[in-house]
């Protein structure tokens, strides 16, 4: 017992600092047990195998002779093996524990591993220090060596300091999903950043290291930030054929309640272009669980493809257009007999065409076309000049008037088998309102031209169109004005000057 106690002593007296070093070591294990948490425990297992290997070498050096060359390294080495316990431990106690407790946010990896990196560096220094050795002489008086040094720390170096600015500048944090690369598959949960390097892990539980200095330069994504939405992209074609209104309407609805696709911000469906498929939408929605997001977009595309079956809107394939001149010319034929039959029922719905004789309808029709004008889209502009008759097929249209003001007042709707744009057409006047679709609307059009060909066939009809646009312009005066003595004579002026100004714009 009394050789164990002359052994410790002995101990004491080899050790560092006169064994307030072995006090120190030891009081900084116990704290850290004590204040650290359970997960960090783990941690201590360095210094205290630093601690349990000094008293290893301690016991060593005890045991060699005297004036053994042996001795001093020995020293020198029981010595760093308790300044790396101390060091570690009281890295652990200050910035794990303490410094964690009085701050919101935990201090980054990397300015850790570049404290602990610091605190070992010093260690170094002063054991080198206590071996006679002066580490900055040692590097000025070599510039091969300094030179060796630099080169070889460049990269390291060059990563360092991208990491110390990715962390002053906070464009991501663990946690948050980013994308540093084109590729889809170059995105990845951030679960690491320490000073040389960033990782991530992909959907693909595939794990990718990224240097700093290349995250640096690059144009970063980050889809957890500002907030945790993030908006997806799923595309769709539908035909030509089908109003765009009501595949957008469709694929809307299509979206809407799918698991995943968030309320708010809404969702949207927006026509992205024209190929030989059809026309391209876009369907737009809003997820918050990125993870998730191509199981989530797996099932806005089962539901767009079930709305769409629904519906009988095909998807489309690509087409190629091949003309072959057989017998389909009598489906052709009777397909636009139908429609030159359709546009003359239409015209016969104008009251000033109600009486014009069968070939006259007929030239019309031949003469018009079909338009298609999508919502809040304007068909003739207030002030601008026009030569053209719109006869409402399908939809519905709003009339505006803008007043010396500036702002547009609405003054009527038109439906289905009304017209608009015939003074116009018949004097050349300029628009006197504007017209706007309110609703997806197509209208049948028939311009000059179509006029100046019956004009020359049937002059007497110009006489009969005069009267009529005559009479209506009368019933809307005198509705605006009750305080006309002479409607008959008004009547008869109106029409010989509008019989005049339709003479002058065909030139008859």
């Amino acid at each position: 017992m009394d050789g164990f106690v002359d052994l410790l002593r002995t101990m004491e007296g080899i050790s560092p600092f006169g064994g307030v070093g072995l006090l120190t070591a030891a009081a900084l294990l116990l704290l850290g047990r004590i204040l650290l948490p359970t997960s960090g425990r783990r941690h201590l297992r360095f210094p205290l195998v630093a601690l349990l290997l000094h008293l290893v070498v301690l016991g060593v050096h005890a045991l060699l002779p005297e004036g053994s060359g042996a001795r001093h390294p020995v020293a020198l080495f029981a010595l760093l093996l308790l300044l790396f316990s101390i060091g570690r431990s009281g890295f652990l106690v200050v910035v794990h524990s303490v410094l964690r407790r009085g701050v919101t946010r935990p201090l980054p990896k990397i300015f850790k591993d570049i404290l602990q990196g610091a605190i070992y560096a010093g260690i170094l220094l002063v054991v080198l220090r206590a071996a006679g050795v002066e580490a900055g002489s040692l590097l000025t008086t070599s510039a091969l060596l300094t030179a060796v040094i630099g080169l070889s720390l460049q990269d390291t170096l060059g990563n360092l300091f991208a990491g110390l600015a990715i962390q002053a500048q906070r464009p991501f944090e663990v946690g948050d999903w980013i994308q540093y690369d084109p590729d889809p598959a170059k995105i990845g949960m951030v679960v690491e950043i320490n000073w040389r390097a960033a990782r991530l892990l992909t959907i693909e539980l595939i794990e990718i290291t990224v240097p700093n200095n290349m995250l640096a330069r690059a144009d970063l994504q980050n889809f957890s930030r500002p907030s945790g939405e993030a908006r997806r992209t799923v595309t769709a074609h539908a035909p030509y054929h089908i109003p765009l209104r009501r595949v957008q309407s469709a694929l809307l609805e299509a979206v809407r309640d799918v698991d995943g696709v968030l309320e708010k911000p809404e969702p949207s469906v927006i026509p992205a272009g024209f190929d030989e498929r059809g026309v391209l939408y876009d369907v737009r929605y809003f997820v918050s669980d990125f993870q998730r997001r191509d199981v989530i977009a797996g099932n806005v595309r089962d539901r767009v493809w079930y709305t769409l079956a629904r519906m009988a809107i095909d998807i489309p394939v690509p087409r190629r257009t091949i003309q072959i001149l057989d017998a389909s010319h009598v489906a052709e034929e009777k397909e636009r007999a139908h429609e030159m039959d359709s546009r003359e029922q239409w015209l016969r719905r104008v009251d000033f065409l109600a009486d014009l004789p069968d070939p006259a309808i007929h030239t019309l029709a031949a003469r018009s076309e079909t338009r298609l004008y999508d919502e809040d889209e304007a068909i003739i502009t207030q002030g601008h000049e026009g030569d053209e008759l719109f006869i409402l097929r399908r939809g519905q249209v709003a009339v505006l008037i803008s007043g010396n003001g500036g702002g547009a007042v609405e003054v009527a709707r038109l439906g289905p088998g009304q017209f608009f744009g015939e003074m116009s057409l018949m004097t050349g006047e300029r628009r006197r309102a504007t017209v706007r679709a309110t609703v997806e609307s197509e209208v049948l059009v028939v311009g000059k031209d179509g006029f100046s060909r019956i004009f020359e066939d049937y002059p007497d009809l110009v006489q009969h169109i005069s009267e009529v646009l005559a009479e209506r312009e009368g019933q809307l005066s005198e509705a605006q004005d009750r305080t006309a003595r002479d409607p008959s004579e008004a009547s008869s002026a109106r029409k010989q000057v509008l019989l005049t100004r339709i003479r002058d714009f065909f030139s008859l």
